[in-house]
């Protein structure tokens, strides 16, 4: 029982109830209409009342500085609508640049072949279902334009009108397995045709076919129209040579073109209108 006094729990519990029992006494003496517990209980969690209350106060501080910020939210809006104006001015200098590069392949190209007439015409479309890169044109036959004419990036060939309409086309892409047009390489001069494959399409190639396993065309040739469609002139450039492969049905052998320009990106283009085998004699 001795010990019992001595220890330390018997010692808190003696404080505690002495502190109950003061404040019992101090509420019962001032007349506090609460009651002298939770007088006692107030006293002793005042320290957590404070705390608390500077935590409230720290909190009004932090949303009356958010509210006060009313200015740099204003500075940022704009900011970024400057910001805005500046990617669209931006967009109108990249597509104007492409227009330049675009034109300035196509007069070099008429310098060489006066009798080129060409008609400019905006991707006005894609078919997202199509692997090979069919698009549509926003110019048709009351443009001149017609079945067949070839479509041009520059110097590059980039496919033929599949079908035109009065007031736009649609176009199919030299990767298009559908697609076949006479080729040679401008280096051996050995001559084949260009068509689309499914396989290829997937990396946006095509393939300049029937080759002889023998053949000289190598890694870097560069693949031309041979002109011998009487709506293709000659020497519109298709692509380089990317690799030989060994076709898998016969003995002969094929090149991997990789398209002169990236046809899936394209936004502007040019048709070669009126251009017959005749009028290029002429």
């Amino acid at each position: 029982m001795k010990n019992l006094f001595k220890s330390t729990r018997f010692k808190i519990i003696a404080i505690i109830l002495a502190l109950l029992l003061f404040g019992m006494f101090i509420c019962a003496a001032g007349g506090h209409p609460e009651t002298a517990q939770s007088g006692v209980v107030g006293t002793i969690f005042a320290p957590a009342h404070w705390a608390a209350s500077k935590l409230s106060d720290g909190l009004d501080k932090i949303t009356s500085g958010a509210k006060g910020n009313a200015p740099y939210e204003k500075e940022i809006d704009r900011l970024q609508k400057e910001l805005g104006e500046l990617q669209n001015k931006l967009a109108d200098y990249n597509s104007l640049k492409s227009q330049n590069e675009l034109y300035k392949q196509a007069l070099e190209l008429k310098e060489d072949n006066p009798n080129f007439e060409y008609v400019s015409a905006s991707v006005i479309g894609r078919d997202s279902a199509n692997p090979y890169c069919t698009f549509t044109v926003g110019k048709g036959t009351v443009n001149g334009v017609k079945d067949g004419n070839a479509v041009l990036y520059g110097k590059y060939l980039v496919g033929v009108i599949k079908k035109a309409y009065p007031t736009y086309s649609v176009v199919s892409s030299i990767i298009d397995p559908d697609f076949s047009v006479s080729a040679y390489d401008i280096n051996t001069k050995e001559l084949s045709y260009v068509t689309g494959d499914a396989e290829i399409a997937k990396y946006g190639c095509c393939k300049f076919e029937n080759l002889d396993s023998s053949t000289k065309v190598t890694y870097g040739s560069i693949i031309a129209t041979a002109g011998i469609s009487s709506t293709m002139p000659k020497g519109i450039i298709i692509g380089t040579v990317k690799g030989i492969e060994d076709e898998t049905t016969d003995i002969s052998t094929y090149a991997v073109v990789q398209p002169g320009t990236d046809i899936e990106k394209l936004d502007e283009c040019l048709i070669l209108t009126n251009y017959t085998a005749e009028s290029e004699a002429e």
